[in-house]
């Protein structure tokens, strides 16, 4: 008797026409790949040009299949700005974070806070030695759905090429595939529609905004 050959077929989507709807310093790559890529700078960024080694980050992850993968310097509005683009395209089911962390902001620091423990009801990421980060500027759904939505894969203050594309490279495995501490593949589509929204408020220091009860 002939064994059978099972065809894996994994659930696409295609992404809203607004996707990605924030602007931001990223590459944008394949609309279906299951996994986005953030480097941290933690250098001054000297008008406008990334230092070369976060860039190679950058570069390497959109050429090993990243669907984006930009940077990250400061909290707040940079965070929200990555839940805006990321929520708006169910395929991205994993968040790769690499780099090393920003001094005094520990952004990346505070990005893994809010995926594992989210925000209180004053809207600040619990469980985080960074310097207060509020997400005043998007909706709670859109935190909630990125909370749900992505796998975080934990390589802060990683800068190897080769770990980074590796890492990229097994999201997107049509069969489990270790990697470190992690069996990743390409799970699908997240089960409910994009949400697509931009940042409104624009708070640029929420530290000096007072949140009632």
């Amino acid at each position: 008797m002939l064994s059978e050959k099972i065809e894996i077929k994994f659930f696409k989507v295609k992404p809203p026409l607004e996707y990605p709807p924030e602007s931001g310093h990223f590459l944008r790559g394949n609309n279906s790949s299951p996994v986005a890529v953030v480097a941290m700078l933690n250098a001054p960024r000297e008008e406008g040009k990334i230092p070369d080694e976060v860039e190679k980050l950058v570069r390497v992850a959109i050429e090993s299949g990243a669907g984006l993968a930009g940077t990250l310097q400061t909290a707040n509005i940079g965070i929200e700005k990555i839940i805006t683009n990321i929520v708006s395209n169910p395929n991205i089911r994993y968040l790769i974070l690499c780099g090393k962390d920003v001094e005094g902001h520990k952004s990346g620091e505070a990005l893994k806070a809010l995926i594992e423990n989210g925000i209180n009801d004053k809207r600040i990421v619990i469980g985080t030695n960074a310097p207060a980060v509020y997400l005043f500027n998007i909706p709670l759904e859109a935190i909630e759905r990125f909370r749900k939505q992505i796998t975080l894969i934990d390589l802060l203050n990683e800068t190897d090429q080769e770990i980074i594309k590796k890492a990229v490279c097994s999201c997107y495995q049509e069969k489990p595939t270790k990697f470190k501490n992690y069996t990743l593949y390409d799970i699908g589509a997240y089960p409910e529609p994009a949400i697509c929204c931009k940042i409104t408020w624009k708070i640029e220091k929420p530290e000096t905004i007072e949140v009632g009860n």
